[in-house]
C-alpha cells in the first residue's frame, strides 16, 4: 500500500516532468530616461509634467528667488500657522520667508505638540531626497531633522526639489544613492496630494494625508 500523501505524489510527478530550456530572448524592463540620451532639461520637463497631472502645484524658481517664492506661496495658500524642520539646506529661507507668520520647528518629540501639529498647523515644509521623473513623484528621506510628520499630517505640504536631482526613474535613484550599502529606513514616494475613492468612484482629497502639494522647484540646481 503506498503511504505517501498526495503531496508527495504531485510534486515527484512535477520534478520527473521533462524540461525545456527558454530559447527567446531575456525580457528587459527599461523604464522611461533609461536612455543615456535623455537630458536633464528632459528629466525636469517630464516630471513637472508628470507632478502637475497628479494634482500637484509645482513652482519653478531658484536659489536667488527662493525666500520670495517661498513666500508668495505663503499668500496664495493663506497659511498661518507653518511647522518646519531643525536642519536641512534650505532652512534660513524658511525662517526668511515664514517671518510673518506662526512658525514651529520640530525641537521636540512628538508627544509634546502633537494637538497643535494636527489641529493648527496649516502647512509643513520638508527638504526632499530628489525627483523621480519618470512617474512623477518626489522622495522624502524623513530623519531627526525633518520627521515624516511634517509631510503626512498638515494638509498642506511644501516640498523643495532641486533639479540637479532628478533622476529619470527609482532603479536609478537607488543605484546613483547606493541603497543597496545604505538603506534608508523609511524612504517615502510621494506622487501627489493625498486622495481615495470610495465604491462610487468619486475622488476626494485630503483623506488620508495633505490635500495639497506644493513643489518649490530650483530649476539652477
Amino acid at each position: 500500500m503506498d503511504t505517501r500523501s498526495s503531496k508527495e505524489n504531485i510534486l515527484n510527478r512535477l520534478k520527473r516532468a521533462p524540461r525545456t530550456a527558454y530559447q527567446g530572448d531575456e525580457p528587459v524592463y527599461r523604464p522611461w530616461g533609461s536612455d543615456s540620451a535623455i537630458s536633464m532639461d528632459d528629466k525636469a520637463e517630464r516630471f513637472i509634467a508628470m507632478m502637475t497631472a497628479n494634482h500637484t502645484d509645482v513652482k519653478v524658481t531658484t536659489r536667488a528667488a527662493l525666500v520670495p517664492t517661498l513666500q508668495a506661496v505663503i499668500s496664495e495658500y493663506q497659511l498661518h500657522h507653518i511647522a518646519i524642520g531643525t536642519a536641512g539646506e534650505f532652512i534660513d529661507a524658511c525662517h526668511e520667508a515664514t517671518a510673518l507668520v506662526q512658525v514651529t520647528e520640530f525641537s521636540q518629540s512628538i508627544e509634546h505638540w502633537k494637538a497643535e501639529l494636527f489641529d493648527q498647523v496649516d502647512a509643513g515644509i520638508t527638504h526632499t531626497a530628489g525627483g523621480i521623473a519618470d512617474t512623477g513623484a518626489i522622495i522624502l528621506w524623513p530623519n531627526e531633522h525633518e520627521p515624516r510628520t511634517l509631510s503626512l499630517v498638515p494638509p498642506c505640504h511644501i516640498a523643495f526639489v532641486k533639479k540637479s536631482m532628478l533622476f529619470g526613474h527609482f532603479q536609478q535613484a537607488m543605484a546613483n544613492n547606493q541603497w543597496n550599502h545604505y538603506m534608508p529606513t523609511n524612504a517615502l514616494l510621494v506622487s501627489g496630494p493625498s486622495k481615495t475613492a470610495d465604491i462610487q468612484q468619486t475622488l476626494a482629497y485630503g483623506a488620508h494625508g495633505p490635500s495639497q502639494l506644493v513643489v518649490i522647484f530650483l530649476e539652477d540646481e
